[in-house]
């Protein structure tokens, strides 16, 4: 296990619109672990995990925790999170890199991959919510816009309730109040409504031009958590494997494997590695 108090340097990065903060541990092959909203915290014990031998590089998405905007409205688009992504690796210059992005940080690195492809030689989107791969594609654009309209009208509990419906994750009504319901952090709250007005949509239909990644020459591995069977993102992420000719990868725990057991997943995500 790593070390609860591990705390690596905070380091920025300013580039167009944003600072970006960003954390290295380690020596070695670059790994960039990244989320969409999640930020570098939770990626921490994999992290710890994985600079054992190996470059670290984890960083809070643009607009989210401490990676500032100059414009608080702007819209996080995955091309612009790629840019940032490409800039991050050309500035730690240990690349080309191997990429986990996990959920909205899956379709920043298949974007990265489309966009700038000389930055890396593998990825590994865990889960990405890419709802324009399905056929219900129109219902889940509906049931999307209504979470997102619930949440910005000040239901924050029902909005959740929805998105979990949709995700297919089981969600008891206690621990949805004890989430969401009363006090709450407010840096947690602000990074929480910049993803329901500023980000969720521009994630989750995004379309990725499989053609183009299939002819990419960074290996791509699909990845779908064990315990996420029947859940949207299982569904999504089997589409993309099939889209792209290759079967899914299985990890440990659900849509937040990575977090849930760090152990396991960085024993597994050290297979594929070997593998590529």
């Amino acid at each position: 296990m790593t070390d609860a108090t591990d705390t690596a340097p905070a380091r920025s990065l300013r580039v167009p619109g944003a600072h970006l903060h960003y954390e290295v541990r380690g020596e070695g092959p670059l790994i960039v672990l990244v989320g969409a909203p999640m930020d570098a915290a939770a990626f921490a014990p994999l992290a710890g995990l994985l600079a054992t031998d190996h470059t670290v590089l984890t960083t809070d998405p643009r607009g989210i925790n401490r990676s500032r905007l100059d414009d608080p409205g702007e819209e996080s688009t995955p091309q612009l999170r790629a840019d940032d992504l490409s800039r991050l690796i050309a500035h730690v210059d240990a690349g080309p890199a191997m990429v986990l992005g996990s959920s909205g940080g899956a379709v920043s690195a298949l974007a990265l991959v489309q966009a700038h492809p000389d930055h890396v030689h593998t990825v590994v989107a865990h889960e990405p919510p890419l709802i324009e791969l399905l056929e219900e594609r129109e219902q889940l654009r509906t049931g999307t816009e209504d979470l997102v309209a619930t949440y910005l009208a000040g239901d924050v509990t029902g909005a959740w309730k929805k998105f979990f419906a949709q995700a297919g994750i089981t969600m008891p009504e206690p621990v949805m109040e004890q989430m969401f319901g009363g006090d709450r952090d407010p840096r947690q709250v602000a990074d929480e409504r910049r993803w329901f007005a500023h980000e969720m949509r521009a994630s989750t239909y995004w379309r990725p031009d499989t053609a183009a990644l299939r002819m990419a020459a960074p290996r791509i591995v699909v990845g779908i958590g064990e315990d996420s069977a029947g859940q949207l993102c299982d569904r999504t992420s089997s589409a993309l494997a099939q889209a792209l000719g290759t079967g899914p990868a299985k990890f440990p725990g659900g849509h937040t494997g990575f977090v849930e057991t760090p152990d396991a997943f960085a024993t597994r995500l050290r297979v594929v590695l070997r593998e590529s």
